[in-house]
């Protein structure tokens, strides 16, 4: 995560275009993370089109930003290595997080298992935890709010997991209610597969996109769905594996 730091903590860079200062990075002296604020001390505001550069699964990357239906959107999805190309681009699938779970290595696609529960929000491991019993959860009791605020979302500083209405709206705007539809949108969303949660953790179900929101409905949360012939707004075990886009505050 991204955050501001005093200039006496590391090595200011001044950097000019044509005369005029537009920014100033910050390197920290034993990190290699960078942090950008500008004349006035603060971080520069966001102009959705512009790169955002962020703290993922320990190393920094930069991912584009794209409107869609009023809202920026990440122009991928978390752990992607591009924009897609198509609805079946492997190299946008991105990873499968469980709903509400940090970004902690668990969302690998062979990342190892394990059938104990967590009893805290942050299980300090990077096993996809499987739940074979009733609510089908990674974490015992349940916390319905995990992704309701920055406190565990994956996300970084300033933007966060989708609503359930964000992800209505923006389904219902698709030119199809299917996979073209989904990638035929700003978004060029992805058949990314959904991951098991039961006896078989490994089982990627590759033949349908699945995109968490950050909103519970009873014992589940809610995500968007979609496949050859439909697309819908439906409520999942929070054990399951999805993926995740990024939108801003």
């Amino acid at each position: 995560m991204i955050k501001k730091i005093s200039p006496i903590l590391g090595i200011a860079i001044i950097i000019f275009l044509t005369g005029v200062v537009i920014g100033v990075f910050f390197l920290l002296k034993d990190t290699d993370e960078i942090i950008i604020i500008d004349e006035n001390g603060e971080e520069p505001t966001l102009a959705c089109g512009d790169n955002v550069t962020f703290t993922y699964r320990g190393e920094t990357v930069t991912y584009g930003t794209v409107e869609s239906n009023g809202k920026c959107w990440m122009d991928r999805n978390l752990g992607a290595s591009q924009v897609a190309t198509a609805y079946n681009d492997s190299q946008a699938y991105g990873d499968l997080f469980q709903w509400g779970r940090l970004d902690d290595g668990h969302q690998d696609r062979n990342s190892e298992t394990t059938d104990t529960t967590s009893d805290s929000d942050d299980p300090r491991h990077s096993d996809f935890i499987v739940a074979i019993k009733f609510p089908y959860d990674w974490r015992s009791p349940q916390n319905d709010n995990l992704w309701q605020s920055a406190g565990n979302s994956p996300c970084p500083s300033g933007w966060r997991v989708p609503t359930y209405d964000e992800w209505n709206d923006e389904r219902a705007s698709w030119s199809s209610q299917n996979y073209n539809g989904a990638f035929a949108s700003p978004l060029k969303l992805t058949m990314a597969g959904c991951r098991y949660y039961g006896n078989d953790p490994l089982s990627i179900m590759s033949s349908y996109g699945g995109y968490w929101s950050g909103t519970v409905s009873g014992t589940y949360a809610s995500f968007l769905l979609f496949y050859s012939s439909g697309a819908s707004m439906g409520g999942g075990d929070r054990a399951g594996g999805f993926s995740v886009r990024c939108i801003k505050d």
